[in-house]
């Protein structure tokens, strides 16, 4: 089979857009050889440009800027989705590079083009009275009358490691990574160093954020009595050479260092247990740490220090969420509120 050259001879005269996207799929497929799918995705994409040129009666060369944006403001009034905006935008200007690189055209006329921006979602939090029933949730009676002696044990430490997790989370507004770095108290052995640690005089757990930033957190009372009762059942670590092991703060059933899998799970069975009406997941309660937490002092510049924010925008959303619950609180107070 012979090669494929990488550069199509352009056609003589006028260069033609359907000719330029048929040779531009033919050396997707045979040189860049992308899969069946993605070349279907491009057809669709370098089809949909096409009929949107010959509709404006515009050929390859006097394919500009103006008509990009027009035609982008066309898929967005049409209902397409940001992020399809951008896929599709994305294959245009594959094919006007190339074609660029083929002496086709003088530019590329997507070059300043950009897809709409997409609304940043909310995050999902929680209200407090369900934080509070998920971190202090306590079953009735004892271990299920079936379970043998070991059992019973297994299932009075999964108790203590969930409340534990549950009120740290909601406490001190920890990502899951985080607290699953965390260890009793600071250690450092040959090969080892603490990425996380509780001090438990000042009442803070100090961690190892994105970006490697470090920074300290305080630990509410409940959340420390919490962990205090889950280190009275904590067992020893399955494999006792293993410093990392040995001092960390939460171990999973194996006796390992307690896997982000693992919080998961949990916390998702615990919300179920405590009769939450939605599934929970560690980010949710860093979401309501932060809600709970401006909706009370609305001081955005302390949140963004205790979430670890590298820039305040990041933290700005939760102001959405502020705002969203202040307009519940007004419709059901005001005597003047419209309903909604």
């Amino acid at each position: 089979m012979p090669d494929v050259p990488t550069e199509v001879p352009a056609p003589a005269g006028t260069a033609d857009l359907a000719d330029a996207c048929v040779r531009y799929l033919d050396m997707l497929r045979h040189v860049r050889r992308l899969s069946p799918r993605t070349l279907v995705n491009y057809e669709r994409d370098l089809g949909d440009l096409r009929q949107r040129a010959e509709v404006a009666n515009v050929k390859l060369r006097g394919i500009g800027p103006r008509h990009i944006r027009t035609w982008v403001a066309a898929l967005h009034g049409g209902g397409m989705t940001p992020r399809a905006i951008a896929a599709r935008l994305s294959a245009w200007r594959g094919l006007f590079a190339w074609l660029g690189m083929q002496g086709l055209v003088a530019s590329n006329p997507l070059q300043d083009v950009r897809a709409p921006r997409a609304a940043r979602p909310l995050p999902k939090a929680i209200s407090v009275d369900q934080a509070v029933a998920l971190a202090a949730y306590a079953p009735q009676g004892q271990a299920p009358a079936t379970a043998d002696r070991r059992s019973e044990q297994a299932w009075a430490l999964s108790l203590a490691r969930g409340r534990a997790i549950a009120e740290l989370l909601y406490s001190s507004g920890l990502r899951v990574s985080e607290l699953t770095s965390l260890d009793i108290h600071y250690s450092r052995a040959p090969g080892y160093e603490s990425a996380g640690w509780v001090d438990w005089d000042a009442a803070e757990v100090t961690v190892l954020g994105k970006g490697g930033k470090r920074r300290s957190v305080p630990v509410g009372a409940p959340a420390l009595q919490a962990l205090r009762d889950w280190l009275a059942l904590r067992p020893a670590p399955a494999l006792q050479g293993d410093t990392g092991d040995h001092a960390a703060l939460f171990l999973g059933p194996r006796g390992r260092r307690i896997t982000t899998q693992r919080v998961w799970v949990e916390l998702r069975d615990r919300a179920r247990a405590a009769g939450l009406p939605t599934a929970v997941h560690p980010h949710m309660l860093r979401h309501s740490f932060a809600s709970h937490l401006l909706q009370s002092s609305g001081d955005l510049r302390g949140v963004q220090e205790l979430l670890g924010h590298a820039s305040i925008a990041s933290t700005q959303i939760y102001t959405r969420l502020d705002f969203q619950h202040l307009a519940k609180v007004y419709d059901a107070a005001h005597p003047r509120a419209k309903k909604r």
